[in-house]
């Protein structure tokens, strides 16, 4: 059976919160977190790219969301890099330094005794069998279980490729997923790996199909939530005010190096760009809209002053949209 479909993660979104929190299967309590449930969800998003809810009452961190990218396929599971942009996880550290389950990298981009990652050895089977079912990135580990009171175990237990018709297609399986505060970053990293995937192998991006055992919002997030379904409205419908800009085919992983270079100084505030410097990155216009937006982040972190007008103007507009409502006293006056 296909599960509901939507364009648009936008409007996927809002639909999986309204279903879990007007019309919950389960009211659930574990680890101290009482929430809402509903079991076996699914969405398929026919276009991928389009993988932001652009919601004055929900907006997201476009630097933490690419930053988590990179983290991802950097294969770090350190808190120095992705704790600079979402302290609270620090929250789920065992050790206080590193992650275990949410550092997904690991074991996607970690090289193997065949001196392959695993995500290396699952494109390499799509180009010899386009048909193939067993194209799997395997996340979730047995032996995340070992220890009882572990704090941090994988919430995503799997992804598949399947390249049908010269579209690749991508169905991730999650055992839980918290619908308000962890699908958006976890949609956002998924489907810019999807798309990734499709450049590398030189295919049409197919659609996004994401299976949860248990969603949920926790209560105390409740208000919230219902703040987005306000502002979206009794249908449960808003189309989204901004289309997210498509990756461009070549050099992507030339450009995400890059980028791993150019991130560590910004996190340290070692150094700072401008549009100009950025501009002379000689990245693709869509991959400069990542460091306008880890500049933004870093005057937000490491100054009191207002973000910088040049860098405001030369944001995507959707990019923009989301730094003005995020960091609202971070706006110049008059600029938003």
């Amino acid at each position: 059976m296909t599960p509901e479909c939507a364009q648009t993660f936008h409007e996927a979104y809002t639909r999986v919160l309204r279903q879990v929190t007007t019309s919950p299967d389960h009211r659930i309590s574990t680890r101290g977190n009482a929430s809402l449930e509903s079991l076996d969800v699914s969405f398929r998003i026919t276009d991928p790219t389009q993988r932001v809810p652009y919601l004055a009452t929900r907006p997201i961190n476009l630097a933490y969301n690419w930053a988590e990218v990179l983290w991802y396929w950097s294969g770090r599971a350190d808190l120095d890099m992705i704790g600079y942009y979402a302290p609270m996880m620090r929250a789920s550290s065992r050790d206080g330094s590193t992650l275990t389950g949410t550092a997904y990298g690991r074991s996607l981009f970690t090289t193997g005794a065949d001196g392959r990652t695993q995500w290396q050895r699952v494109l390499d089977l799509l180009g010899k069998d386009n048909d193939t079912k067993r194209a799997v990135l395997s996340i979730f580990s047995p032996t995340e279980l070992m220890i009882d009171d572990n704090p941090d175990v994988s919430c995503t237990i799997a992804a598949q490729f399947l390249l049908r018709e010269n579209r690749l297609h991508l169905t991730c399986y999650m055992r839980g997923n918290d619908a308000f505060m962890g699908m958006p970053s976890d949609v956002f990293s998924f489907t810019v790996f999807q798309e990734l995937a499709a450049h590398q192998l030189g295919v049409q991006v197919g659609h996004y199909s994401h299976h949860v055992g248990s969603m949920h919002v926790n209560l105390p997030n409740r208000p919230k939530v219902r703040k987005i379904l306000a502002e979206v409205g009794a249908d449960g419908y808003q189309p989204p005010a901004f289309r997210f800009p498509d990756m461009p085919a070549d050099a992507c992983l030339t450009s995400l190096r890059l980028l791993a270079q150019e991130e560590g100084g910004l996190r340290s505030n070692t150094q700072q760009h401008t549009v100009e410097s950025v501009a002379d990155t000689g990245l693709a216009p869509y991959w400069q809209q990542v460091l306008l937006a880890w500049e933004a982040y870093r005057q937000i972190t490491h100054t009191d002053r207002p973000v910088s007008t040049d860098i405001l103007q030369a944001l995507d507009p959707g990019y923009r949209w989301l730094v003005e409502r995020r960091w609202p006293n971070r706006i110049p006056q008059g600029a938003a």
